[in-house]
């Protein structure tokens, strides 16, 4: 490591700063640039001026819910779906849930987008197994999934906690993979980092390094947040060197180095007792202003 931080980090913060990149935990959750996604169409519902961006609590959500249900002819999915949106982002999952069954028992038709809110609620809820209970429905109904859809079932299996699970949760968010790919669907650089964070943290090293080599061999460019997940495994178990050919890598190919990207850096000095260096690394960020 004192190779790494005398050859490699130091002279590539300026490099990093350039195009320093978004925040890694939303990169690597597909569904939060689909909440924002919505939220930026926000529109007042019949004329009142209300907006779904501006509730206070969710009680303020579900009276809008009763009123939207009660209107003649009743305002269009999309409406509906921007107001699970707004639940979502008050972190209600149970409400989401419950509300997106009642819609469809009110005669509300669900399009892919206010299914993927659901399916990401039940995700949330630690009840995957519903989630593609969603999607079989889904695939029934003549919706087509979209990569948000695939994408948050996988995040789904990746965040099962239970620890006698883990390894067949990475298994199982695996062979989801493959299984979209086997029906023509073509999984993003989100869906990828997503199971090599998932077998990284579940310390399958070399099927994540695999996986890793395999998208690249598909011309799907790696972004600074699969790399993160791959450094981080590496300093984890201790491969320092592969670390070091990952961050160079990453300079080579003119990836920005991130925050996330630095604190995993810090983390592993500190463990090997660098404490200087990691010192040094905390003063170049700030004058970088990291």
């Amino acid at each position: 490591m004192g190779k790494l931080l005398s050859s490699l980090i130091l002279p590539s913060l300026s490099i990093g700063r350039r195009n320093l990149s978004s925040s890694s935990s939303s990169s690597v959750n597909p569904f939060a640039t689909h909440i924002k996604t919505l939220s930026k169409k926000s529109m007042p519902v019949s004329g009142k001026g209300k907006k779904y961006d501006t509730f206070h609590n969710v009680d303020d959500a579900l009276n809008l819910f009763d009123k939207m249900i009660g209107m003649y002819p009743k305002p269009s999915i999309v409406e509906f779906t921007k107001l699970l949106a707004a639940v979502v982002r008050m972190r209600h999952y149970d409400i989401v849930v419950s509300t997106c069954s009642r819609m469809e028992l009110l005669g509300v038709f669900h399009d892919v987008y206010s299914l993927n809110i659901l399916i990401n609620g039940f995700c949330q809820l630690g009840q995957v197994d519903f989630g593609y209970s969603v999607l079989g429905k889904m695939l029934k109904l003549g919706v087509e999934p979209n990569v948000v859809t695939l994408s948050t079932l996988i995040n789904g299996l990746c965040r099962q906690s239970k620890i006698s699970e883990a390894i067949g949760s990475s298994d199982k968010a695996v062979r989801f993979l493959r299984m979209m790919e086997g029906r023509g669907f073509e999984p993003n650089i989100v869906a990828y980092s997503t199971v090599i964070d998932c077998l990284c943290k579940h310390g399958l090293i070399k099927e994540a390094l695999d996986l890793f080599s395999e998208v690249k061999v598909k011309g799907i460019k790696p972004n600074t947040v699969t790399y993160n997940c791959l450094i981080h495994g590496m300093c984890t178990s201790g491969q320092q060197k592969e670390a070091t050919r990952l961050l160079n890598e990453m300079v080579d190919k003119n990836i920005s180095l991130d925050i996330f990207t630095f604190n995993i850096l810090l983390d592993a000095l500190c463990k090997e007792g660098m404490i200087f260096e990691a010192v040094d690394m905390v003063d170049t960020m700030r004058k970088q202003g990291i």
